[in-house]
């Protein structure tokens, strides 16, 4: 983002009060880090801040979450994070603010620019990496919840600091959040290597799924509604299953299909890519999101939902 853009976002804030902060449906850890961060910072300023989504905050994210406590006031401003589209938000949070939005907030290249004022940085690797640089901008503290909420952003959208998109200012922010007090190592544990059983025997499961095309640098996995109810996993442990299939040798562009809930016949699918443009071919299905990552939902049986999307991946390798 640009130092006027960021400059007049600040201004913004500055003259903001009552704001209502909404994140994405099946809240990952970008979203939730960016909207707990803005609220809390904004809250230490004076500001009334809630934050909404349509799912709650997952268990996972309890160790930022457990303190928030949502305040009465009467909502002035509405203020988007990490949402690259209204129709993100989920039910019932899009039929209510999908046309009140007056600040969005994000780092998607996809980013419909539905808000009033729209401040995107589609070249940002985390909205959390946002947030931080306008804390600092406007004299904020950024106290040790506050780092934990925007480490846990830029962690989780980095992939740990590995995939090719992070750039040398996430390595700088997440420095200064362990200055800030961040509980670096615990995030990049409890994010990155502890896995409750069940989502261990969903993995093997998954893997056991796995189809390959084009001599192997395609590869997919499947998680049906059955997997997920039989290991009683929390859907949102879900988002880590995207990188499977690109762990594979070979694979240069890695699908995750996940099966909807609410709609058995719908298909949420998770695109990783080495060297391809996942938002393109996510696009294809109405989707989008980044290069190397992005998503979109396809309808039919699992069998029609991963022949469409394998044949489409084709153009791409």
């Amino acid at each position: 983002m640009t130092a006027d853009a960021l400059k007049r976002l600040a201004e913004r804030l500055e003259k903001a009060d009552n704001v209502t902060i909404l994140t994405h449906a099946r809240p990952d850890g970008d979203t939730t880090g960016s909207g707990l961060g803005l609220c809390y910072f904004l809250r230490s300023r004076g500001i009334k801040a809630n934050v909404k989504n349509s799912d709650g905050f997952p268990a996972m994210f309890g160790y930022i979450a457990g303190e928030y406590k949502d305040l009465d006031f009467g909502e002035k401003t509405v203020i988007s994070v990490d949402v690259a589209d209204p129709k993100l938000l989920g039910s019932p949070l899009e039929e209510e603010y999908a046309e009140r939005v007056d600040i969005c907030i994000d780092h998607h290249k996809s980013n419909k620019l539905f808000a009033k004022e729209n401040f995107v940085d589609g070249d940002c690797c985390a909205t959390c990496l946002i947030i931080f640089e306008l804390i600092k901008l406007m004299g904020g503290k950024i106290t040790p919840l506050i780092a934990d909420c925007l480490y846990t952003g830029i962690a989780t959208d980095t992939g740990c600091f590995m995939y090719e998109g992070t750039s040398p200012a996430a390595h700088r922010a997440a420095a200064e959040l362990k200055e800030a007090g961040c509980h670096a190592a615990a995030i990049n544990r409890d994010m990155f290597q502890t896995k409750s059983r069940g989502r261990l025997l969903a993995e093997q499961r998954a893997i056991g799924t796995m189809r390959f095309s084009e001599d192997g640098k395609i590869a997919m996995i499947a998680i049906t509604n059955a997997i997920i109810d039989e290991f009683s996993i929390d859907r949102a442990e879900l988002d880590a299953f995207a990188a499977i299939p690109l762990n594979v040798e070979g694979v240069k562009i890695g699908i995750t299909l996940k099966q909807q809930a609410d709609d058995p016949g719908l298909f949420k699918a998770s695109v990783r890519t080495v060297s391809a443009d996942a938002s393109k071919l996510a696009a294809r299905f109405g989707g989008g999101g980044h290069v190397r990552a992005a998503g979109c939902t396809v309808k039919g049986t699992l069998e029609e939902a991963a022949e469409q999307l394998m044949s489409a991946a084709k153009d791409f390798v």
